[in-house]
């Protein structure tokens, strides 16, 4: 008896995520110097604004001295090997569940790439309106939102009657 195939495939998925955040983050690098100058991308709403975080998101912890570095290394590794569990777990036809959890995990580890490597995560894209600026975000950060507000919808989706 052969056992049903599981949702490992989707990781994919999350190999592709952390491709596309490196490659915008290794542009956002070269492009965008100084850190903090605005390129007006949709004036009004959005431009490309190089900056740089050390905690997570909303620059959570961003003031400690260090040791938040490997608090969030160890969270997303603990985070991404739960959700990987998860995956194999699942159904490989539940696409409701692979999806957002190939998400967060390619988010996950986009992010873990850039504090292993430069102590600190590499944002770029800068959303506002007249006074008010959303914190500045990334590819991976878009990945762990849009995985993280999926797993929700589903999940609560799924225990409606059908």
């Amino acid at each position: 008896m052969h056992p049903k195939p599981n949702a490992l495939p989707w990781l994919s998925l999350s190999a592709l995520l952390i491709v596309l955040d490196q490659l915008t983050k290794w542009w956002a690098l070269t492009a965008l110097q100084p850190p903090g100058m605005p390129h007006p991308v949709i004036p009004g709403f959005l431009n490309w604004n190089l900056a740089f975080n050390t905690g997570a998101a909303f620059n959570f912890l961003a003031q400690g001295n260090g040791w938040q570095r490997w608090f969030f290394v160890g969270l997303a590794v603990v985070i991404s090997a739960a959700l990987l569990v998860w995956l194999t777990r699942t159904p490989r036809r539940e696409w409701r569940t692979a999806l957002p959890l190939s998400l967060v995990i390619g988010g996950a580890l986009g992010n873990l790439i850039d504090r292993l490597h430069a102590s600190q995560v590499t944002d770029f894209i800068q959303v506002y309106y007249h006074d008010w600026y959303y914190p500045t975000f990334n590819v991976a950060d878009c990945g762990i939102s849009v995985g993280a507000v999926l797993l929700i919808l589903f999940g609560l989706r799924s225990g409606q009657a059908r």
